[in-house]
């Protein structure tokens, strides 16, 4: 009797618990509200006036080049005054020439030009003592003509030499080889001990030390590039180059469908000749509606922006982005300048979450 009693007192405490259990009770969790995914900043998305662009690509090269040759020959370098990456001057020596050859030469042709005008001398002074006795008949008509073409074949022979000795001096001169222009050294041909010949390139510079990009252009955007638009050249070294296009280039190339652009660089900017880069020509100025580029969540190859409704909650976007500048990004289409667009923390948020708004208490 006893152990029916404890079993029964077992069996009724184990349905009060049960009963207990399947009592409704108030949830804690109900009752609280739903906390923000995230504290957003907000701004609707500006309107900027931006340039239309063209992409490009080219190399970097010399503006103009210019070849310094010898313009003598059989005469030997006996000095070498420049080097390559060498900055020089117009008329600034940069290579000396053997000049003893030169100069007996020189000397030798002063002396003729001397023999000559005492030729000259002496047969004008015949020629004058002919004309004087002609009206006495004191000379024959043969020794007086005689007289009169010596002075003049000695006249012409004293022009030959004069101009021998001008060609003398000239070749002396050019004993010294200078700089035709401003510029850079960008190879040297010159050593010391060559005997060098007539038009043998010495040197090669770059004149002014002006540079220019030649950039490949799409021909869909030729009619729409002339002179003088701004260009920006993204510089080898990671620094904005800023140009104007100086030239347009008449052929497009039958096997890229590309036309050469020639962009002229600031006179003070001297990048290195021969590297590949790229920019973009400023093609004309449009209104353009932006938003942050950290605005952007790029998800499967889509762009997406995050928009706060008037619940606080952030819906997702799909948006078609243009043009990019200074950190701003231009919304083709998607949203308007009504939305309010999440400016950073978007990739944290999900469809439809609750966000608290920066600044709100």
């Amino acid at each position: 009797m006893v152990s029916l009693r404890i079993q029964a007192t077992s069996l009724a405490a184990a349905l009060f618990g049960v009963a207990l259990m399947l009592l409704p009770f108030p949830s804690v969790a109900a009752d609280q509200p739903e906390a923000p995914a995230l504290t957003v900043s907000l701004a609707a998305p500006a309107q900027r006036e931006w340039p239309e662009t063209a992409p490009a690509s080219g190399w970097l090269k010399p503006w103009q080049e210019a070849v310094i040759a010898s313009e003598t020959s059989g005469l030997r370098i006996t000095d070498v005054l420049a080097d390559v990456g060498s900055a020089v001057k117009k008329g600034q020596t940069l290579v000396q020439l053997s000049q003893d050859s030169v100069l007996a030469e020189l000397r030798k042709q002063e002396a003729a030009v001397r023999t000559a005008k005492a030729n000259l001398a002496k047969a004008t002074a015949d020629a004058d003592r002919a004309r004087q006795l002609r009206p006495s008949g004191a000379l024959s008509d043969q020794n007086i003509v005689e007289r009169l073409t010596t002075e003049e074949t000695a006249k012409a022979s004293l022009e030959s030499e004069g101009a021998a000795l001008e060609s003398q001096k000239i070749k002396l001169e050019q004993t010294t080889v200078t700089a035709v222009d401003d510029g850079l050294i960008t190879s040297r041909s010159a050593d010391l001990g060559t005997v060098v010949a007539s038009g043998t390139e010495l040197f090669r510079m770059i004149r002014q030390q002006r540079i220019e990009w030649q950039a490949e252009v799409s021909a869909r955007y030729l009619p729409r590039i002339s002179a003088g638009l701004n260009v920006d050249i993204d510089g080898p070294d990671g620094q904005l180059i800023q140009g104007k296009v100086r030239l347009v280039g008449p052929s497009v190339s039958t096997g890229t469908g590309r036309a050469i652009v020639y962009v002229a660089l600031p006179i003070d900017v001297h990048p290195r000749v021969g590297l590949y880069v790229t920019g973009k020509i400023e093609l004309e100025i449009t209104a353009a509606h932006t938003v942050p580029e950290t605005a952007i969540v790029f998800r499967d190859g889509i762009n997406y922006v995050f928009v706060v409704d008037k619940d606080k909650r952030a819906q997702r976007v799909r948006v078609e982005t243009g043009r990019r500048s200074n950190g701003e990004v231009e919304i083709l289409s998607g949203v308007d300048r009504s939305s309010q667009v999440v400016t950073s923390g978007g990739a944290f948020l999900s469809d439809n979450a609750l966000v608290k708004i920066a600044g709100e208490g």
